[in-house]
């Protein structure tokens, strides 16, 4: 039977406790992303339904931000770098950030 030193288990203990958070991923309004484009990027990119992503988009454009989803730390980092990358393709500002639920 093999035994781990304190490091090792206190690593491992942290890498547990992070992959047991969640992260909210949030879309940020500006003036220059239109609706419809961010209505595709929610479908897309966070699988909504069209009402879904309608709802979260009009939520956006009123209060200036809209949850997309809750993810691990590793998923919700790749769907910012997701958003970023198809937003800056087709020559939008919007930007998505991450925050602990």
């Amino acid at each position: 039977m093999g035994y781990k030193n304190s490091e090792e288990v206190s690593s491992q203990s942290q890498e547990e406790i992070l992959s047991l958070k969640r992260y909210k991923v949030v879309l940020l309004n500006d003036d220059f992303t239109s609706m419809d484009f961010v209505v595709e990027v929610l479908m897309e990119l966070f699988d909504h339904t069209v009402d879904s992503a309608i709802n979260i988009m009009l939520q956006i454009h009123r209060s200036g931000r809209g949850v997309c989803g809750v993810y691990t730390y590793e998923i919700a980092e790749t769907k910012i770098l997701q958003v970023e990358k198809r937003a800056k393709k087709n020559e939008y500002p919007l930007k998505a950030i991450m925050e602990e639920e």
